[in-house]
Order: C-alpha cells, then structure tokens, then sequence
C-alpha cells in the first residue's frame, strides 16, 4: 500500500510523491519554526511501518516520480506546502532544482539535522553540484541507512 502526498519542488510547483504506508503514521509534530516532523516512536507505528522507515523502503515508490521526471534520484528534498510556508526568500532558492529521493542532508545526519542545517545542505549542494558530487551522495545513501541515523 502507498500513499501520495502534496510536496512542492522544481520551481515551486506542487506534486504528488509517492511512498509506502509506513505503518499509519499519520500524526505530525510542529517544531517551532521549522518543518513538520513525524512523532518519534508513535504508538500507532506498526512493526512492519518501523522496518520501512528505518531502512527508508517507504521512499522507494518516489523512483515512480523519478521516472514521471518529478524528480531525481539527487537533490534537496521536497517539503510540503505548509512547510514551504516557513522558508525565508533565500530558503526558497532550494526550489531552483528537482527535489531528490536522496541528498546531502540524508547523507549527513536525516532526521537529526535542523531545518536550517537541512537547508544549508541543500544550498551547498545547488551552488556546487556536479556529476561527481551526485555519485558521492549515492554512494554514501546506503551507508547512511545502515549506519542507523535516525529516519523517524
């Protein structure tokens, strides 16, 4: 079973991404002036849900949206509306690019970095992209999920 759900990326144009159930989680927590995140260790997570989001499985149906050319297999990740919402004019520039499946923020710490921090990395990452710097990121996706950085 997957889910689609409204991002915004390339241009600010919103899209539907696609990913698996992960176990219902459907409750977000709003940090102060950041994104929505899921709650960690939410009681209705089943144990199927928490095997797909620790090994990241339920962002494989998003290679649908990579072939559709919604996105790419590199790039800053995409955000949904009502995070889009909090960028500043400057964040804003990280829809000059496709949102990726995976990126320099998942590589460098997932769901531990700040919104800020996410967002640094992807501005590194569009002001020095390059061939070479997008293998570098997907050689280093699976070691980041095995390394158990957290993905909650």
């Amino acid at each position: 079973m997957y889910k689609k759900y409204c991002t915004e990326g390339n241009g600010e144009s919103e899209q539907d991404a696609l990913k698996f159930e992960e176990g219902l989680i459907k409750n977000n927590n709003a940090k102060t002036g950041g994104p929505i995140y899921k709650i960690a260790h939410d009681p209705r997570t089943t144990s199927v849900g928490k095997f797909l989001r620790r090994w990241s499985i339920d962002e494989l149906p998003q290679l649908f949206n990579v072939l559709r050319g919604d996105m790419s297999l590199v790039g800053p990740r995409p955000h949904q509306p009502r995070e889009v919402s909090k960028y500043s004019a400057e964040d804003r520039r990280v829809h000059a690019v496709k949102p990726g499946i995976t990126g320099m923020a998942q590589i460098s710490g997932r769901s531990d970095l700040s919104f800020e921090d996410e967002i640094r990395l992807d501005m590194f990452y569009i002001e020095n992209w390059s061939l070479v710097m997008d293998l570098f990121v997907l050689l280093k996706t699976p070691w980041a999920v095995v390394k158990k950085r957290k993905a909650e």
